[in-house]
């Protein structure tokens, strides 16, 4: 190629290029829904309510208690969250190994790729080739012997302007569908965090369950022994031992149960950890996990930014918005520059020299002319998807409101019902000591001791089970407020 045909060539594209640049994307511009974000949870206190953080665009201004602050339960690392060492070993494992994080981040991998590839559309592409072509004929009549070789090679390019926005729009839209992966991704790491801490939190509490059926197994043997005793000196009667095995029996049919319980959250577990089914290791005992009895929640319209679901639905809406200009796009003239430029020559020798450059240029107008009504319900359709997108972006942030009220009423009225359950265990377990007293002095029978041991087994294994959905409450007050990507 001549530098005078370089040159042509170059201000052609320049200009042409120039012309893209300034040309306008059509559909329309993202602007964040207006959403009714509440001026506090409901059931929150007001020594536990956020100072007004930055408000997000479009959101409605709030008017924050007095006394609130910025800080929320949902901004705390899960490592501080839950500070069993075990259980911290634990999720790092799942993160590493469990199979739905590694998918999602696979997911992230081919957003990416399919992001590449649709940017490349606003590109234009080049591509280059050579042939070498050799010939020889014998004598035939009048014509003569001769031998041809002929060698050519050539570049050409093509591109669609952008004038009308179309790649971009689709541009746009993809790195839109990037960033809700990207967000995905969180919110599986966010679930999956919550569910093994609420699975480990479950699995000691079977495990203390299963220490109290022992404890009281052990304890009831050592009073059915002493009864069968006294019922061979003739002090206590035959029912008085039966009663007595009564209490061994309910005991220890309690064990098999928490041990298959046991086996099969192990189980649970080891799926969570991306492991075979397998033993599980523990850390701190139910009654030594540390948590605060009062939680910091943060403002209503922080959650707009923090909860990953949130954002993943945003950025569908952003994708899903983008697209009604790749509809509309379709309306406009399609403009394409095509060209070739090479070297061809009869002589190899003479491939770069002399007169061997060869060249065309070409450009393209489409203008769809008659469709069917195609285009026009294409942009139907994608108005319908965005408005789709708009209504679930809005009730994912409904929803999200309603996690984080039934979270903190779960965790208030657990906390409650534990102090009450405590209260009741120690009554119960007074009522068995005191029947057992009156037992072995002789003013009562052993039906007493049965019903008020019962009783008190029952009320401990209650204590047992509050203790444990106190700490699940908590676990789902963490990720109902956003908490566990980080």
């Amino acid at each position: 190629m001549n530098l005078v045909l370089k040159s042509a060539c170059f201000s052609l594209g320049t200009l042409l290029a120039l012309a893209a640049m300034t040309g306008c994307a059509v559909g329309p511009n993202y602007r964040r829904p207006t959403v009714d974000v509440p001026v506090t949870y409901r059931d929150a206190r007001a020594d536990s309510s956020a100072r007004p953080s930055a408000q997000p665009s479009q959101a409605k201004p709030e008017q924050p208690p007095a006394g609130s602050s910025g800080q929320s339960l949902g901004d705390e690392k899960w490592w501080d969250v839950f500070q069993d060492p075990e259980l911290q070993a634990l999720i790092r494992t799942a993160l590493k190994n469990n199979y739905d994080v590694r998918i999602a981040a696979t997911r992230v991998l081919q957003a990416q790729a399919q992001l590449g590839i649709t940017r490349a559309d606003q590109l234009p592409s080049l591509s280059g080739g050579g042939n070498i072509t050799s010939e020889q004929n014998p004598k035939l009549g009048p014509i003569p012997a001769y031998e041809l070789t002929q060698g050519e090679v050539a570049a050409s390019a093509a591109w669609n302007l952008d004038f009308w926005g179309r790649y971009r729009r689709a541009t746009e839209a993809a790195r839109a569908n990037l960033l809700a992966s990207q967000w995905a991704q969180k919110e599986v790491v966010a679930t999956l965090v919550a569910n093994l801490a609420t699975s480990y939190f479950q699995l000691r509490q079977l495990d203390l369950e299963l220490e109290i059926a022992r404890r009281t197994l052990g304890s009831r043997n050592h009073s059915l022994q002493l009864t069968q005793t006294l019922q061979q000196h003739g002090i206590n009667s035959l029912l008085d031992v039966r009663q007595s095995e009564q209490l061994v029996y309910t005991a220890a049919t309690e064990i098999p149960d928490f041990e298959r319980q046991i086996a099969q959250q192990e189980n649970a577990l080891s799926i969570l950890l991306g492991h075979n089914p397998g033993d599980v290791p523990r850390g701190l005992k139910l009654t030594e996990q540390p948590h605060a009895p009062e939680v910091p929640i943060g403002l209503p319209s922080s959650l707009l930014e923090r909860r990953p679901d949130i954002r993943e639905a945003e950025a569908n809406l952003i994708a899903a918005n983008a697209q009604i200009g790749v509809a509309r796009a379709a309306y406009f003239p399609q403009i394409s520059l095509t060209g070739t430029a090479g070297f061809e020559s009869p002589a190899l020798t003479n491939l770069f020299s002399g007169p061997a450059g060869v060249w065309d240029l070409a450009a393209s107008l489409t203008q769809p002319l008659f469709e069917g009504g195609r285009l026009k319900s294409n942009v139907r359709l994608s108005q319908a998807q965005r408005d789709q997108m708009v209504l679930t972006y809005q009730q994912t942030i409904q929803g999200a409101f309603r996690d984080v009220s039934n979270a903190l009423v779960a965790y208030r009225k657990d906390q409650e019902f534990t102090a009450q359950q405590q209260r009741l265990f120690e009554s119960a377990q007074d009522a068995a000591r005191l029947s057992e007293v009156r037992f072995k002095a002789g003013t009562t029978d052993y039906l007493e001791v049965l019903t008020n041991e019962t009783n008190s087994l029952s009320a401990e294994l209650g204590l047992a089970e509050a203790q444990g959905n106190e700490l699940v409450a908590l676990v789902q007050l963490y990720q109902a407020l956003g908490g566990g990507w980080e």
